[in-house]
């Protein structure tokens, strides 16, 4: 019986190892992130194949799989596209991005009281629909009164529907009563993804990273800021983490309605349907914004190369606000050659993260910038959440994005590239006042410890 045993117990692994080493080539993905799967299957495959398949995988298309997004032309906003174009712009247009838009309100909220009273005043406002869609729903203070508002706009007949991510809400699912007056209400509410849907086939590990808080189609905040105390709230001395909010009217609004309509779609089994909200009054905001959303609903890597390319073509700043960073080898060699240019490259990120494998991981690719003059910023106050992004005196980015390979690869995000000199003076100042509140550089390690950090780099695709 114990040979019978070893004999299926090889034969399984082998298996397990010629099916996954068979996918890992067929599928493209980077040549260290092959390397880190190949030899963690090689010498764990009773327990590296099944985990490839749950958290491994990138893309996902075919049967169960969710559409592609696609953007039909809004008549209304016709108007307001941007012809003047960039390298930035020609990018994300080349992989089917919508162009940028004119006539777009944009402001940026870095206080987290601020936050949610602008968050209360939206749903207070909105007169026929409010559609939400975040990774983070925690049933506490703030959840409870954004609950109780969403209830009575139901109430009213207003059209409320709450998409939540699984995984990154696991305790409001396991506790659903909490929505049941406002479902009572007429509102909908609907989980990102069911765990047990297709648990060897990616499925899993594919999560809606998007923060989506749309109303009546044509006013929007969105951001780094989940739901719950530890993000927004009232002013009652609660010590919150440090991310930012940002508003929106205007055209490029709709294309988060369509990314909120097909992620809707994919979670309730709905049909897709559009109908797009022409404006009482014409746009009239000041800023050209441009929306990216990405993920397994994108073709091809936009955001990503449309990063790679603004890295690369920077020739005065390249400002990062990040909580996680765990990039791949192009960032930082984007990175390096940048500095090199004499471009001033500042990586804002906190000291201690909330995540502890991904500080042990970043360690290596910090200490890798700091040592040829990249300025690291190691922020010492709060947890510090939010991504965003300053390049030369073009615009910036903001949005859901950290820069590590899941929310490159394969979560689902959504940032906004705004392109307004006041947008940048804003974030300007607000990074400043990050960098006041922080240390910088490094300590030299020990060999063992460089050695350690060198290791960890082999996880970096896995995390």
């Amino acid at each position: 019986m114990e040979l019978l045993f070893t004999y299926a117990l090889i034969v399984v692994g082998g298996i397990l190892l010629i099916t996954a080493m068979g996918h890992i080539i067929y599928q493209r993905r980077s040549s260290t992130s092959m390397i880190s799967w190949i030899l963690f299957i090689v010498f764990m495959p009773h327990i590296a194949a099944p985990l490839y398949f749950i958290i491994g995988i990138r893309k996902r298309e075919g049967k169960g799989g969710k559409s592609l997004l696609q953007f039909p032309k809004v008549a209304h906003c016709e108007p307001y596209i941007v012809k003047e174009e960039h390298a930035i712009a020609n990018i994300l247009k080349k992989n089917g991005i919508p162009p940028a838009t004119a006539g777009n309100t944009f402001e940026v909220i870095t206080d987290d009281v601020k936050a949610f009273e602008r968050m209360m005043s939206e749903i207070e406002s909105a007169k026929e629909s409010i559609d939400i869609c975040t990774y983070v729903f925690v049933f506490d203070q703030t959840t409870e009164a954004i609950l109780s508002a969403l209830t009575e706009k139901a109430k009213e007949g207003v059209k409320v529907r709450v998409l939540i991510d699984l995984i990154g809400s696991l305790g409001a699912r396991f506790k659903k009563k909490g929505f049941h007056d406002l479902e009572a209400a007429g509102g909908e509410v609907s989980f990102f993804i069911p765990l047990l849907k297709h648990p060897l086939q990616g499925y899993i590990n594919l999560r809606n990273h998007r923060k989506i808080y749309l109303f009546d189609q044509t006013r929007l905040l969105s951001g780094g800021m989940n739901l719950s105390n530890e993000y927004m709230g009232a002013d009652d001395g609660t010590k919150r983490w440090n991310d930012l909010l940002y508003y929106l009217k205007g055209p490029a609004v709709h294309t988060f309605y369509t990314i909120f309509s097909n992620d809707w779609a994919y979670a309730t089994g709905e049909t897709l349907t559009l109908t797009f909200k022409a404006p009482d009054t014409p746009y009239n905001g000041d800023n050209y914004v441009q929306v990216v959303p990405s993920g397994p609903d994108i073709a091809k890597d936009a955001l990503y190369e449309a990063l790679l390319n603004t890295i690369y073509s920077a020739k005065e700043r390249i400002w990062i606000v990040t909580p996680y960073f765990v990039p791949d080898e192009n960032i930082v060699q984007a990175l390096i050659i940048a500095k090199h240019k004499g471009v001033d490259v500042k990586l804002i990120t906190p000291k201690e993260s909330n995540h502890l494998i991904a500080d042990m991981v970043r360690s290596g690719y910090m200490r890798q910038l700091d040592e040829i003059g990249v300025d690291v910023v190691l922020y010492e106050g709060e947890m510090l959440h939010a991504k965003a992004i300053l390049f030369d005196h073009l615009g910036g980015m903001v949005g859901s994005l950290n820069l590590d390979n899941r929310s490159l690869f394969l979560n689902y995000e959504v940032v906004t590239f705004v392109y307004s000199e006041k947008f940048m003076e804003e974030m300007q100042i607000w990074m400043q006042s990050l960098m006041s509140k922080s240390s910088r550089g490094l300590k030299k390690p020990s060999k063992s410890r460089e050695a350690g950090e060198n290791i960890m780099k082999v996880f970096a695709p896995m995390i």
